[in-house]
């Protein structure tokens, strides 16, 4: 079985930690107000890569909380990934000199080809392209627009250009607690190539086991935000199910 990583998440919305559903910023819960502490505890729990979303980045169309993820880069010995309105080079090269370990690309990716693809060539691994689809279709500008572009064509263009690892949501499964669309999560990494990182809807310990089975197709990891912060989900207990899993496989 190849590696599956559990990637909790934090999104930031004006300095603090909070999930919206469906990416509507007007269904906003804010479950604590330091998201350093946050970070500290989901490494002090097994978290071995955290997720970071600056969501005022997102809708800004550029870095907003970047001092407050250098603070939480700083904070924990492990690595995290950051995505949110990162359009120019000088906003990637700021957030990687801040201690961030990749940088995700979203609207960029369709906006702008030239600067992804010169992303894709200067920094390779430390990238990851977010392909948020909404009935297929590519959502950018922290969803409050969905492109005519084909997320799977999308992914097939770019791994051609460089791209190694693709963090795929369906934006109909997000902070719904309705589990993951693993059909379309295992398409994206069919139709890639590439290592996908499942992201949106996970509600239950299961969910995160039923995308682990397919590690060895492409689902190298999966992002879990509101199912951790309501208890839905123990990232301790979670990740030791998924070692488990491998274990298990191995024999």
């Amino acid at each position: 079985m190849s590696s599956f990583m559990i990637y909790p998440a934090i999104d930031i919305r004006g300095g603090q930690c909070v999930r919206l559903v469906q990416g509507d910023y007007d269904r906003e819960t804010v479950y604590n107000a330091n998201p350093v502490e946050v970070a500290r505890s989901w490494e002090a729990q097994g978290g071995s890569f955290i997720h970071l979303v600056d969501l005022d980045g997102a809708k800004a169309g550029h870095p907003v909380n970047d001092e407050l993820i250098g603070e939480i880069a700083r904070s924990v010995q492990v690595p995290v990934q950051v995505g949110g309105g990162l359009r120019t080079l000088d906003d990637v090269k700021r957030l990687l000199s801040l201690g961030v370990s990749r940088v995700i690309l979203g609207t960029a990716a369709i906006e702008d080809r030239a600067f992804t693809e010169a992303v894709l060539g200067t920094y390779g691994d430390q990238v990851a392209i977010g392909i948020d689809a909404r009935n297929g279709l590519v959502a950018t500008r922290g969803w409050l627009e969905t492109s005519e572009v084909q997320a799977e064509v999308l992914a097939k263009e770019l791994a051609a250009k460089g791209a190694e690892t693709f963090i795929f949501t369906d934006i109909s499964r997000d902070g719904m607690m309705q589990g993951p669309n693993v059909e379309a999560i295992l398409s994206l990494a069919q139709a890639s190539g590439k290592t996908v990182i499942a992201s949106g809807g996970v509600t239950v310990q299961d969910d995160l086991l039923r995308l682990a089975a397919h590690a060895d197709q492409g689902i190298g990891g999966v992002i879990v935000g509101k199912a951790l912060y309501t208890g839905n989900i123990d990232l301790t207990q979670a990740i030791t199910a998924i070692g488990s899993l491998k274990s298990s496989n191995v024999e």
